[in-house]
């Protein structure tokens, strides 16, 4: 663990708000990128990270100092943006634009729509494939990271990494998407 957040978990639990105001400072643009990737809607996204924060306040006493805080955090993301989720029945579409320092119209547009495309049939998979694909290539975790957050074996995280690709693959080729330059399958 973070020998920072060392400190600023025992702060907190000894009462010094302050300290926990620092552990928010620290690691909110992380949670809400997170939660963000995973809803896609920055409203939601938003009430999902100050769900966190209120989660991680009251339950920081359970927190277990032998593993890293951020991958507690990130834990905590993971599950109230699939309880989010799965309370909301999600189905509201993207409006996620990319941005690029290209001044070419051209590449602004295809960049655009291709990401569109993508984030698009990103979120026809099921969340058990989807959640998987954004911490390994969006997030750049590991399996073992991976396995961790999510609470699952590193072979399903594999196995479920596997059929996600392969279904965003379909997705894709179902609408006409073939595109060398943005792998993800």
């Amino acid at each position: 663990m973070d020998s920072d957040d060392k400190i600023l978990v025992k702060e907190t639990l000894n009462g010094d708000k302050k300290a926990f105001e620092e552990i928010v400072e620290k690691y909110y643009k992380i949670v809400y990128r997170l939660a963000y990737r995973i809803i896609r809607n920055n409203d939601d996204a938003e009430e999902i990270t100050q769900s966190v924060f209120v989660k991680s306040y009251e339950n920081l006493g359970s927190y277990n100092p032998k593993f890293k805080f951020f991958s507690w955090i990130y834990r905590i993301t993971v599950n109230e943006s699939l309880n989010f989720s799965k309370r909301q029945n999600f189905t509201e579409e993207l409006n996620d634009k990319h941005s690029t320092n290209e001044k070419n119209p051209d590449v602004i547009y295809d960049q655009t729509e291709r990401g569109e495309k993508i984030q698009d049939a990103l979120m026809e998979l099921d969340m058990i494939y989807r959640i998987p694909v954004v911490l390994k290539h969006f997030m750049d975790y590991s399996y073992k990271e991976i396995s961790y957050l999510i609470d699952i074996p590193e072979k399903t995280v594999k196995s479920r990494l596997f059929e996600g690709r392969h279904l965003l693959k379909n997705i894709l080729m179902k609408k006409g998407f073939n595109d060398d330059r943005q792998k993800i399958y």
